[in-house]
C-alpha cells in the first residue's frame, strides 16, 4: 500500500498551535532542518512500514526533494517517493489547459493521501481518491492512521 503525506500544518506542525512535537534534531542539523514533526509520526513511519507500506511525501511546497528526504532521514524515516510543487505542475497539470487539483494522488497510484487541507478532501471525493484528513491537535491521529490502513489492507 503506498501512503502520501502532505507537509504543513500535517507532519510539520507548530508548537504555539497546540500540537506536541517530535523531539528536535540535535546541532547542526536544528539550524539546518528548522520545521518540526508532528509528535507520533516517526513511530507512525515505523508502523506502516511493518505493515509493507510504502511512505510518500506529497506537497505543494517548492521544498527540494534531496532537502526532504534528508530532514526524513535524520529522524530514521526513509521515504519511498516526494511529489513537490515543481513536479506536481510538471507531471499532473502539464498541458491541462483547466487547472487540476492542488494534489493529485491517484496520479501516482497512492492509495492514501494524508492531508490537513478540506478542499483536498472535496477534491478526493470529486476525483476519486483516498483521502484522510487530519485535523488540529490529536493525540491519536497516528493511531486513526493505522486502523485506516489495517481496514484497507483486509479487504
Amino acid at each position: 500500500m503506498r501512503i502520501s503525506f502532505d507537509l504543513d500544518d500535517t507532519l510539520f506542525v507548530a508548537e504555539e498551535d497546540g500540537f506536541k512535537l517530535e523531539p528536535e534534531l540535535k546541532f547542526p542539523l536544528n539550524r539546518i532542518y528548522k520545521e518540526r514533526l508532528r509528535a507520533g509520526t516517526v513511530r507512525l513511519m515505523q508502523q506502516l512500514r511493518a505493515l509493507g507500506c510504502e511512505i510518500w511525501v506529497y506537497t505543494t511546497s517548492f521544498r527540494s526533494p534531496l532537502y526532504i528526504r534528508s530532514l526524513f532521514r535524520c529522524y530514521g524515516i526513509r521515504i519511498d517517493g516526494i511529489v513537490n510543487g515543481a513536479r506536481h505542475e510538471k507531471e499532473v497539470q502539464a498541458d491541462h489547459a483547466e487547472p487540476m487539483p492542488s494534489k493529485y494522488p491517484a496520479h501516482y497510484r497512492i492509495d492514501l493521501h494524508v492531508d490537513d487541507d478540506k478542499s483536498v478532501l472535496a477534491n478526493g471525493q470529486y476525483y476519486g481518491f483516498r483521502v484522510f484528513q487530519i485535523g488540529p491537535p490529536d493525540d491519536a491521529w497516528a493511531e486513526k492512521i493505522i486502523q485506516t490502513v489495517r481496514k484497507k489492507i483486509r479487504k
